[in-house]
C-alpha cells in the first residue's frame, strides 16, 4: 500500500468550517423560523433578546459560507494540488468514470474499473451539487435578510442593501414574492440535510468496501490504495 494525499490542511480548514457552520445555521435558522425553545425561557428581560442573537449567529454562519463558497470556487479553478473543474467537464472520459463509479456502488464493490487514487467524476459531481445548493441557500438568505432593511439604510452605508437587492432581487419574481423564497430558502435546507447524510454513507461505504482508509481523509489529509508497481516488481522478481 502507498500514501496518497488527498485534502490540503486549507480543503480541511474549510471543511470543518462548513460542519460547524451549517449546524449552526440549521439550528438558529429553524428557531427564527418557529422558536422552538423559546418556551423554556422564564425572563421576560432574557427573552426578548433571545431571537436577535439566533439571528445574529445565523448571519454570521452565513458569512463564512460566503467567504468559503469564494474559496472554493477559487480552488476549483486554480488549485495547485488539483483542479476539480476537470472532472466535471462533459468528456467521454469523465463520462465514463462516471458510469463506473456509480456501478461501483449498486454493486457493493463487485465491479471497479476505475482508479480511486485520487477524486473521481461521480464524487466530484456530488460535491459541485452540494455547492450549488450552497450558494442558491445563501442567495435566498440574502434576499430575506435585505427585505428586513425596508429604509434601503445600513450601519455600513446605502451601498450595501443596494447590492444585496441588485444580486438577490430576482428571487422574488422566480418564487413569486417573500413568502415563495422564504419555503425556496427552507425547502433547500432539507435538501442540504440529506446530502449530508448521503455524503457521510458514502464515506463510511467507500472505506468499508474498498479498504483504503477514505474516511480519514477529513483528519489526515491521505488515504492508502495499493501500489500497482510495487506488486509488478515483485511479480517479475518472482518470475
Amino acid at each position: 500500500m502507498k500514501r496518497v494525499e488527498r485534502m490540503t490542511p486549507i480543503m480541511r480548514t474549510i471543511h470543518w468550517m462548513n460542519a460547524v457552520c451549517m449546524i449552526v445555521a440549521v439550528a438558529t435558522g429553524l428557531y427564527i423560523g418557529y422558536p422552538y425553545y423559546q418556551t423554556f425561557i422564564a425572563d421576560p428581560a432574557v427573552d426578548k433578546y433571545v431571537m436577535a442573537w439566533n439571528r445574529w449567529g445565523h448571519f454570521i454562519a452565513a458569512i463564512i459560507f460566503d467567504v468559503t463558497a469564494i474559496l472554493i470556487g477559487y480552488l476549483y479553478l486554480f488549485s495547485r494540488f488539483e483542479k476539480p473543474y476537470k472532472k466535471i467537464l462533459p468528456t467521454k472520459k469523465n463520462f465514463i468514470e462516471f458510469c463506473e463509479v456509480f456501478f461501483n456502488l449498486i454493486t457493493f464493490n463487485r465491479r471497479k474499473k476505475f482508479d480511486s487514487t485520487h477524486s473521481d467524476s461521480y464524487n466530484i459531481m456530488f460535491f459541485t451539487l452540494f455547492h450549488i445548493l450552497l450558494v442558491f441557500m445563501l442567495l435566498t438568505g440574502l434576499q430575506l435578510y435585505v427585505h428586513g432593511l425596508a429604509s434601503g439604510h445600513s450601519s455600513i452605508g446605502a451601498w450595501w442593501p443596494w447590492m444585496l437587492h441588485f444580486a438577490t432581487d430576482w428571487t422574488l419574481y422566480v418564487f413569486g414574492g417573500n413568502m415563495g423564497v422564504r419555503i425556496a430558502h427552507h425547502t433547500t435546507m432539507y435538501l442540504i440535510l440529506m446530502w449530508v447524510m448521503c455524503h457521510i454513507y458514502y464515506q463510511i461505504w467507500r472505506t468499508i468496501f474498498w479498504r483504503e482508509g477514505d474516511i480519514g481523509i477529513v483528519f489526515s489529509g491521505h488515504k492508502f490504495v495499493e501500489d500497482k508497481e510495487e506488486d509488478k516488481k515483485e511479480e517479475k522478481k518472482q518470475d
